[in-house]
């Protein structure tokens, strides 16, 4: 994406990332949800006219890949290229995410400078070798405590988050000082209560650490599909250290240091709940071991329930993101579920509920609320826009509930994560618009073909006309095909200019749509949905 004029050059880069995403399959819903959040919250940054770098990816090395390689007669290498190439990558084009960089840990980039990084703490003796026994995860790549695992009616322990069988790994590893930085870490969230979102995560991890961190094991050794650690190439480095480096790797860590200096550490990073001790506990460990700055944020989403499920593949409630947007659309998929669900809480997803609210609010609200304006505009007025005579009370409420709606949305959505509250700001707005339309009746001001009577009707037709191009404005970052339909209907864009370059904090100074922009009746921005093929 371009980037707007107002741009501060040499600024620091308002930095956001998503996970990297494990290629041990297709994407499925939960993966889209934390990208598509990511993307709109870039979005609306670039769109303020702020310096933004949205960063995703995926994760590519470890015991798992391994396996699901080995299961499909492939090598790892060649697993991650297809799964990448003909999955993930037409994902986030499909659903117009607009990043910036898309990281692979395969990628030399990324391997020789987590060498490196490991390198040098390895160096500063900020690892020794050692040996591990205990419980281990092949899903989550996760070495488990015993007080994390839940227990079977057999009596054998699990994984909490996928429901299966956990490993017992005897092996020797080399292992990092994190217990050293349990106090350091008490001291930064004491200092930064924003950093882990939300506060229910935020509790969870200090109660984590108050407890007392182990030192944690930064190598595997029992095989080899990963990056071998520098000084002893009998070990792998451990999958996680690997993964977490990407947020540095990807911006120039030891290798472009103007791109680095301009954009780490990360704002945001948006992450799952059940990632969130790796984000919050060691990533930040190792930078201070470092000498590296801190993230400002990490955001835990909570998780998108199918049947009381973590929607997973390994749960089999794994959902293409495809099977919706064949449906509803791209625009609409994008709104439904940062308008459905809080996030950093967990919300199920139900067919009915998006039918639902895709009719009620998509279509009803706004999209006809699109449709009667234009139209109204070509019936009365030849679609030139026609100019507003003296404002009333009602025009000003209107004008007011504008301009609230632009605060809540730009303090929700580009500072405080709620998506969802910043959307109802917006159709609130959108519902206000419609009982304006409701209220002066401009088919029976019509009627009155008197000076007065064309001065009032002008007055209410241009008055949704304006408030239209706000709410364009204001929904571009969350659907941006339908936004710029909108735009073009309205003619905007031959006197205001492209619809990416309208600051959302500014939406609402009044007056911005001219007088005599051509008006023209679009496509239906949310068509009738077609009844679901049963299969």
């Amino acid at each position: 994406m371009a980037a707007t004029g107002s741009e501060k050059q040499g600024a620091k880069a308002f930095y956001v990332t998503t996970p990297i995403y494990y290629v041990n399959d297709a994407p499925h819903l939960g993966h889209a949800y934390t990208t598509v959040a990511g993307d709109v919250l870039t979005r609306w940054h670039r769109q303020r006219g702020e310096k933004v770098w949205y960063l995703t990816g995926t994760d590519e090395h470890g015991q798992k890949i391994m396996r699901t390689a080995e299961a499909n007669n492939v090598t790892p290498q060649a697993w991650c290229d297809k799964l990448v190439e003909e999955a993930w990558k037409p994902l986030w084009e499909h659903l117009n995410i607009a990043n910036d960089d898309f990281i692979r840990t395969t990628q030399k980039r990324h391997t020789d400078r987590v060498q490196e990084f490991v390198q040098d703490l390895y160096d500063k003796d900020e690892i020794y070798k050692g040996g591990y026994e205990g419980p281990y995860c092949v899903g989550c790549e996760e070495f488990k405590l015993p007080g994390d695992l839940v227990e079977a009616e057999d009596g054998t322990k699990l994984c909490p988050v996928h429901k299966r069988p956990v490993e017992i790994l005897k092996e020797e590893n080399y292992f990092f000082k994190l217990s050293a930085y349990g106090p350091k870490l008490l001291e930064f969230y004491e200092a930064n209560p924003g950093f882990i979102q939300p506060e229910s995560a935020r509790n969870e991890v200090v109660n984590f650490v108050k407890q007392g961190l182990d030192d944690l094991s930064i190598s595997r050794s029992t095989f080899d599909w990963g990056i071998p650690v520098p000084w002893d190439e009998k070990h792998v480095i451990y999958v996680w250290i690997d993964a977490l480096l990407n947020y540095a790797t990807a911006v120039g860590y030891n290798e472009n240091p103007a791109k680095f200096e301009e954009t780490f550490p990360a704002d945001v990073h948006l992450i799952g709940k059940d990632i969130l001790r790796f984000h919050a506990v060691i990533w930040p460990a190792m930078l201070m071991a470092q000498g590296l700055p801190v993230p400002g944020r990490v955001a835990a989403n909570g998780w998108l329930m199918v049947g009381g499920e973590k929607m997973s593949k390994s749960n089999l409630t794994g959902i293409k993101p495809q099977d919706l947007t064949s449906h509803f659309g791209v625009d609409a998929y994008r709104w439904y579920f940062l308008r459905a669900i809080a996030f950093g809480q967990d919300g199920s997803f139900s067919w009915e509920d998006f039918t639902a609210r895709y009719t009620s609010e998509l279509a009803n609200d706004y999209g006809n609320l699109a449709s009667r304006v234009a139209a109204m505009v070509g019936k009365y007025f030849g679609g030139e826009l026609p100019a507003s005579a003296a404002d009333g009370d009602a025009e000003k409420a209107v004008q007011d509930g504008l301009a609230k709606a632009v605060a809540v949305a730009d303090a929700k959505i580009g500072e405080e994560l709620d998506f969802q509250a910043g959307i109802l700001a917006i159709f609130d707005f959108v519902k206000q618009v419609n009982g304006y339309i409701t209220e002066q009746e401009p088919w029976k001001v019509a009627k009155d073909e008197s000076e007065e009577g064309r001065a009032r009707l002008a007055t209410i037709l241009y008055t949704a006309a304006e408030s239209l191009r706000a709410v364009a404005v204001l929904l571009n970052p969350i659907m941006p095909e339908t936004s710029q339909s909108l735009w073009d209907s309205l003619g905007a864009e031959a006197s205001l200019g492209t619809l990416a370059s309208q600051p959302v904090q500014d939406a609402a100074t009044w007056g911005q749509l001219p007088a005599g922009a051509t008006v023209t009746k679009g496509a239906v921005l949310f068509p009738r949905l077609e009844e679901p093929k049963k299969d």
